[in-house]
């Protein structure tokens, strides 16, 4: 199936005539910007020069490029500086002049040091928004301490849930990264909004401790006054049961999910053939399904073992049971919502077209700016020319 290419976009975006200056690396910093350019935002990508950012060197999956980069840079300008060099720093600090906002996640103190504090940086441009994203925040005992993502993942009591009875385990994805860049991104968005009525901009302090701990909500109140948290289940929810992964007759695994007593009895009447089930006292309410869930799971299994995958999916189906599919990443990338609902664009990389996402909430490509990844440095000529400096012979 052929895909849109979207490199130039016709209709007026929310963020168009925005620009946005990012010394970024990693994550958490280009996926917010990543959605800023998404909304037609200029990000202009500060890198070193010829290594660029390290998030370029994870890994080589997609011809020859990393794939957390691919996914978070592109649409974005990439300037090589070297800011230990005054000629360079004073370069950005030109640019910076005219910037609308300014992201960083550069280790703890380095951004102040190198005079790109929101109070130094607004002495000259006093619409600036500044955003600084950090592992623990600008002040208290952990400011200093570095901050990789699973190791937020276990500060924010994310592995206490994660995982089996007998082991934690962290999240596949950096979510801790992620969580910081969406709290990054959406308080910009409330900066620009508040701008637009006081004409002044402000300071962002993202720490992403306390981006995920307020994702962790549901186990910190569940553990409420001394209480113990909720118990490792694995793929399973730890409150709610049947609320996970079932074995079927051909080796593959069916997720399904009953959250209430109607559905429990439709489940054991129309897709397990045993309607007493639902009024066994073992299994009369939820909590005693939870509690009983390693008997209550050896039935149903036994149910599934005469069937596939798709036949349980069906059953569940028919009888209004929400289920889902065991999807691996390629079940991922063929998945038929997806393309039925025309998710995927073209995006343009030093190497090569690779197929990308429409941000969440846009339902017309014509919506989005969805531009290349860049190469490092890849705009320093045209950024220099822009901004009147002259480049080094």
């Amino acid at each position: 199936m052929k895909l849109p290419s979207i490199t130039n976009y016709s209709n007026a975006l929310p963020l168009d005539g925005i620009t946005v200056v990012s010394l970024e690396q990693a994550i958490a910093a280009p996926f917010c910007t990543r959605q800023l350019a998404d909304m037609g935002a200029r990000v202009i990508k500060v890198e070193r020069p010829e290594v660029g950012d390290f998030a370029r060197a994870y890994d080589s999956r997609v011809n020859g490029m990393a794939s957390h980069f691919v996914w978070t840079n592109r649409s974005k300008e990439s300037l090589a500086l070297d800011l230990k060099r005054p000629r360079d720093l004073s370069i950005l600090k030109k640019i910076l002049l005219r910037a609308d906002v300014m992201v960083q996640n550069l280790a703890p103190g380095a951004a102040e040091r190198l005079g790109l504090s929101h109070d130094e940086l607004g002495k000259t441009n006093s619409g600036i928004i500044v955003c600084d994203i950090s592992g623990y925040g600008s002040h208290g005992p952990y400011r200093d301490k570095k901050a990789y993502d699973l190791l937020v993942q276990s500060e924010s009591g994310m592995l206490d849930v994660t995982g089996g009875k007998t082991e934690p385990a962290k999240t596949g994805i950096s979510i801790a990264d992620i969580a910081a860049g969406m709290y990054a991104y959406s308080n910009i968005l409330a900066a620009l909004l508040e701008r637009e009525k006081t004409g002044r901009g402000r300071r962002i302090d993202i720490s992403m401790l306390e981006s995920m701990v307020e994702w962790m909500g549901f186990p910190m109140y569940y553990a409420f006054d001394g209480q113990p948290g909720p118990a490792r289940a694995g793929a399973s929810h730890a409150t709610i049961y049947p609320y996970g992964p079932f074995e079927t007759g051909d080796g593959a695994s069916v997720m399904m999910g009953v959250q209430n007593e109607r559905e429990w009895t439709i489940l054991c009447r129309d897709v397990l053939g045993d309607a007493a089930l639902a009024a066994d006292e073992r299994f009369a309410t939820n909590i005693l399904r939870s509690t009983n869930r390693v008997e209550l799971k050896k039935i149903i299994c036994a149910c599934f073992s005469d069937l596939t995958a798709d036949e349980v999916i069906e059953k569940l189906d028919k009888a209004g049971i929400a289920n889902a599919s065991v999807n691996d990443m390629q079940g991922v990338w063929n998945h038929p919502q997806l393309r039925a609902r025309e998710r995927w664009v073209e995006v343009k990389t030093p190497s090569g077209i690779v197929s990308g996402l429409l941000p969440p909430g846009v339902d017309d490509a014509s919506r989005a700016n969805i531009g290349e990844v860049p190469s490092v440095g890849q705009h320093n000529k045209s950024i220099m020319a822009e901004f009147g400096i002259q480049e080094e012979e």
